[in-house]
């Protein structure tokens, strides 16, 4: 056991583990596993949802569990990559329609990423949660399929742009964005979920092209950075997130970024096999990510936890990490609730109106 009833929403540090769950509530293990002192929140899934009733009343279990209080994520782009999409919350469309929108109508399609931003995480924090991984800000060669549509556009300039406007109705919700994969996934043909990726072009063609939405939104405050699980052979022999160079060198010391740094998911066959999930957490800890991803293999969440019992928070981390929590400025008690507000009304109306999604005239959307 990591804890006991007696210490629930007593004062613990946050760690730098993201754990996933197995379904709509908390087990009694789940629980256990959430008081551990190197867990800092969880990643939750389509499995983790039933309807916006059950999403609040598991996050508000969970965020009362330790103060500060773990954080709460989900995967939510938009398109085929949005966990929760049904029950009231509104299916959002693919990055890439905002690309294509750009290329004819440029303020349209800025008024449409803020939008659409304002409202993907407004729709969350009503129900608890934190923060979604997104916007996806890899570049769209054509190469790539799943990333695909979840890229906005081929030029980075667009990307950085449109990226922006998403980022700006998120934190007008009271979210953070989390750009993501660092330091570019969209030339590499792979999926990284299921094998290596290695992209050979140079330093110099990373950072003209794929680096330059990434620089663009930390310009702009981005509260967090994914790394990928890319390997780029020209700067090391790692994937990015395993990397001081790219963290710690390129990303933070080149690039000013003070933010979160988050590796993606230690499950993926990118990096799985190397070694086993204590050891993997460790060298991605190390590396640089302040959170590291443990989503849905249960052998490697318990070898996480076991070599990481006796974890001792860092101050600075932890700082990080504690402004990723959501704060919704303009709260509200529920789902039905936000949808029955001004301007999630007229979001909604807007984004009809040019075909983003779906709206009835009685305010629900389907």
């Amino acid at each position: 056991m990591y804890g006991n009833s007696e210490a629930l929403g007593k004062a613990q540090s946050l760690g730098f583990l993201m754990i996933g769950l197995s379904g709509y509530s908390l087990t009694d293990n789940e629980r256990a596993q959430l008081m551990h002192p190197a867990v800092a929140g969880v990643v939750l899934f389509r499995r983790n949802y039933a309807s916006p009733e059950q999403l609040r009343a598991l996050t508000q279990e969970i965020h009362g569990l330790r103060h500060p209080r773990l954080l709460v994520s989900v995967d939510h782009e938009g398109g085929r990559v949005q966990r929760f999409k049904t029950q009231g919350f509104t299916p959002l469309p693919a990055m890439r329609v905002l690309g294509e929108s750009y290329d004819e109508h440029p303020q349209q399609a800025l008024h449409s990423a803020y939008n659409l931003g304002w409202l993907l995480a407004a729709e969350l924090l009503a129900c608890g949660v934190d923060f979604s991984f997104t916007p996806v800000i890899d570049l769209d060669y054509g190469n790539s399929s799943v990333i695909g549509d979840r890229a906005f556009h081929h030029n980075p300039h667009v990307v950085g742009l449109l990226a922006e406007q998403l980022m700006q109705g998120m934190q007008a919700a009271g979210m953070s964005a989390v750009a993501k994969h660092f330091p570019g996934h969209g030339f590499v043909v792979p999926d990284t979920h299921l094998a290596m990726a290695v992209d050979k072009r140079s330093l110099v063609s990373l950072v003209g092209a794929d680096m330059q939405p990434f620089k663009h939104l930390i310009q702009h405050y981005c509260g967090a950075v994914m790394a990928a699980h890319v390997i780029y052979p020209a700067v090391d022999d790692v994937p990015a997130g395993l990397s001081r160079i790219w963290l710690q060198q390129l990303l933070r010391e080149q690039c000013g970024f003070n933010g979160a740094i988050i590796s993606d998911d230690l499950g993926m066959q990118a990096v799985a096999s190397t070694a086993s999930g204590g050891e993997l957490a460790k060298r991605f800890h190390q590396a640089g990510c302040d959170l590291v991803l443990l989503c849905n293999d249960t052998d490697q969440i318990a070898s996480a936890l076991s070599a990481h019992r006796h974890y001792e928070a860092d101050a600075l981390q932890e700082s990080r990490l504690i402004r990723l929590h959501g704060k919704p400025k303009h709260p509200v008690s529920s789902l039905a609730a936000l949808h029955k507000t001004g301007q999630w009304l007229a979001v909604m109306k807007h984004l009809a109106n040019v075909g983003l999604v779906t709206f009835d005239t009685q305010g629900v959307s389907s």
